[in-house]
């Protein structure tokens, strides 16, 4: 137990840790609080609602809380405000030592990284109550135990214990838990005595010690609307002063002193003096491992309190109104949805200075900041002709998105009067994510509309001005038939990381970008599906029958046309028979006057005296002018190279000899796969798509270039008279007849 005047200075030093149990016979005030704060001790206790909290004056003068969680990572000085659910055992006798021990490991871990931390915990009555059952049960009698019997024994009535009395036992013996853990990681913990409510001492220390950050952990997921298991209750991801009346309180937690009300006044009154708050579960079994160091992170975990009310919606309420104007968009008559996309094709043009202004405003921060690579800038970079060619591919989709929702793919007579049908419908609501290019925000809105589907657009900083204007044209166009909600922006904080884990609003996540940046979201998106590819390493090979005119072409489209696309070339692979010959050399010749640098694979590096440098990795996906050549010795080896290294994008063989290339496309197991043509190809405009929203390696529904089919799943509609499946027994009266029918005519305009 520390006094005041040790406190003070001890508090800043990485190596202690302050933990502070409840209950105590003196009051905290009287360690740790200047003198001439005296008057404290006399002050009376405040009364919100029906809960008392002890109040302070507010002195601190170290600055204002927090606005965004991505700043908590900032925070230097911090109070973790552990609940009875958070400590104590499900029988609420003893200690939950796992989670213990884990929550130990995360405020050691922030200890050490040089923040100073603090634990208000309880547990001193359940470490207590484990204690006295054990003395009571050991002080019985012999012979009172033995004639009860072996098995009355285990029910034998033990008197109910007072929590004061338990308190008292249990004191000591946490404190030294806690002690010997904390040792583990070459941290001193020192104990200050507390008062009778957790939830407000841990406000009012937070405020007196001027912490950045008090975390409250709990037995629940955070604050929500509604009481937890209620049909319709909410997590509340911020709150904000004012808010309460927003908020319907349940009952407080099996154990524990206060509830959610307490935890949510004993908040606001840390948030009035300075200091950030979080409430957020802390025995999840999933979480509880690194919930404290995840808040710190930024990451979107549990309520965040938070003075600066945002001026527009939040992510959770924007996918909530992409939901239900996606929903009214599918609606929609097929003409009335392909109006929306022709007048957005129209907008592009006839705003085009209005966005190329824009544009250039992305450019120029981009170059004074130089935070992008050329291949970056490139991509950032819209032109006139880049809009002309946008408005002619949403025209394609328009035209071509007919009859796409609502199609019947099959008819089945299930028995008489009762048939099936097999139509196609949206996938609900789409999460695309997108770095660079401001160009795919009106593609991916226009096969959204197309499809039928609610979306949500969370483009690169890099590219806040184009990315604006675009989607304010998109909600101008979808305007005209009362559907603006459909597609949104996220212009919120919102990590990408927090935006993976909206299961609940988001259907399918489809990211364009990075290799690195899909990687990311496929790791952290664990309950909604992705579509995408994590890399692009297409490759070309050239077989022993490949036309000279044909193959330097080819291979300078596919590497130079535009070098930092996801389907440009990467590894070029030669038949060990082209070495040393005239059109190898063709090869290599054009490959220098394009300035691609060029690395040895292995094989072809054992071939020369003196080589380009030697390739690190056969699975790079450069995204520059730079290549790997590699040697293979015949076509089936090039297939089973591009099996092994890979990413089954796009892949390639020149060649004029017809045998050789069926093998090669029949085997090859690629998402694209081409004879005698570019791997620039490999492109939803090309294709005829009119534009895609990616391009899928995966082995589901869509692979490849990803246009409207790729975004409608199905559903199945039966019409019946009156039946019942019980008619349809061995003894029954009908008999099933599963009929293909006729489907209907398509429109082909």
């Amino acid at each position: 137990m520390l006094c005041r005047a040790a406190l003070s200075p001890l508090v800043r030093s990485p190596g202690w840790c302050f933990v502070l149990p409840p209950h105590a016979i003196a009051a905290i005030s009287r360690f740790y609080i200047p003198h001439h704060n005296q008057r404290l001790r006399n002050e009376s206790i405040r009364y919100w609602s029906n809960i008392p909290f002890i109040t302070m004056p507010l002195s601190r003068a170290h600055g204002k809380s927090f606005a965004h969680r991505s700043e908590l990572k900032h925070a230097k000085r911090i109070v973790v405000k552990l609940g009875s659910a958070v400590v104590t055992r499900g029988d609420e006798c003893g200690l939950a030592l796992g989670r213990l021990a884990s929550i130990v490991e995360q405020v050691s871990m922030l200890q050490n990284q040089g923040r100073e931390m603090m634990i208000v915990t309880s547990g001193a009555v359940a470490f207590g109550k484990q204690r006295l059952r054990h003395e009571i049960l050991l002080s019985q009698s012999v012979r009172q135990a033995l004639h009860s019997g072996q098995s009355q024994l285990k029910d034998m009535a033990i008197p109910v214990l007072e929590a004061r009395a338990c308190a008292a036992a249990g004191q000591s013996g946490l404190m030294a838990l806690y002690e010997a853990m904390f040792t583990q990681y070459s941290i001193c913990a020192a104990q200050v005595i507390s008062v009778k409510d957790n939830d407000s001492l841990a406000a009012r220390l937070a405020v007196e010690m001027k912490t950045d950050l008090l975390i409250v952990l709990s037995d629940v997921e955070g604050l929500f609307d509604s009481p937890p298991g209620s049909d319709d209750a909410k997590l509340i991801d911020i709150f904000y002063p004012g808010d309460q009346q927003s908020v319907t309180f349940g009952t407080k937690s099996r154990v524990g002193m206060g509830g959610m009300e307490a935890k949510v006044k004993a908040a606001l009154w840390a948030l009035q003096g300075g200091t950030s708050v979080v409430i957020a579960n802390g025995t999840h079994p999933k979480i509880s491992g690194h919930v404290i160091t995840d808040i710190v992170e930024g990451k979107k975990v549990g309520t965040f309190f938070s003075e600066v009310k945002p001026a527009g919606p939040t992510v959770e309420q924007q996918g909530e109104m992409s939901r239900a104007g996606g929903r009214t968009l599918a609606a929609l008559q097929p003409e009335q949805r392909a109006e929306i996309i022709y007048r957005l094709a129209d907008l592009l043009t006839d705003q085009r200075e209005e966005i190329l202004l824009a544009n250039k405003k992305d450019l120029e921060e981009a170059e004074n900041k130089g935070r992008l690579a050329l291949p970056l800038l490139k991509r950032l970079s819209l032109s006139t002709s880049k809009l002309n060619s946008l408005a002619i591919g949403l025209r394609q989709i328009a035209a071509s998105s007919q009859d796409s929702v609502g199609r019947i793919i099959r008819r089945t007579r299930i028995a008489k009067d009762l048939e099936l049908e097999q139509v196609t419908v949206p996938i609900g609501v789409l999460l695309v994510i997108f770095e660079s290019r401001p160009d795919c925000l009106p593609q991916v809105s226009a096969l959204a509309i197309a499809s039928g589907n609610g979306l949500l657009l969370k483009g690169g900083k890099e590219a806040a001005y184009s990315n604006q204007i675009l989607h304010h044209l998109t909600q101008e166009a979808l305007s005209i038939h009362g559907v603006k909600d459909a597609v949104q922006l996220v212009n919120t904080r919102e990590e990408v990381e927090d935006l993976c884990r909206l299961d609940k609003l988001i259907d399918l996540i489809i990211p364009r970008g990075s290799s690195q940046l899909v990687r990311n979201i496929q790791k952290a998106a664990k309950g909604i599906p992705v579509m995408g590819h994590s890399e692009g390493i297409c490759h070309v090979y050239v077989d022993t029958d490949a036309s000279v005119e044909k193959v330097t072409r080819i291979i300078r489209d596919s590497k130079c046309e535009y070098p930092a696309a996801c389907n440009a070339l990467e590894t070029l692979l030669i038949h060990r028979d082209l070495l040393r010959t005239p059109l190898f050399d063709q090869i290599i010749d054009m490959l220098r006057v394009e300035q691609v640098k060029i690395h040895a694979g292995p094989k072809f590096a054992s071939y020369l005296t003196f080589s380009p440098s030697e390739v690190k990795s056969l699975r790079t996906e450069y995204g520059d002018l730079e290549c790997c050549i590699e040697v293979v010795d015949s076509v089936q080896e090039a297939v089973e190279h591009i099996h092994k290294y890979g990413s089954s994008h796009t892949d390639v063989i020149v060649t004029e000899n017809e045998k050789t290339a069926e093998f090669f496309l029949q085997h090859v197991d690629s998402a694209c796969v081409f004879w005698n043509a570019s791997t620039r190809f490999s492109d939803g405009y090309r294709f005829g798509l009119g534009a895609e929203v990616g391009i899928s390696t995966s082995r589901i529904h869509a692979r490849g270039p990803v246009g409207i089919e790729g975004l409608l799943t199905t559903k199945w509609l039966l019409r019946g008279n009156n039946h019942v499946v019980s008619d349809f027994s061995e003894h029954g009266s009908m008999k099933y007849l599963h009929e293909s029918l006729p489907l209907p005519q398509r429109n082909t305009n």
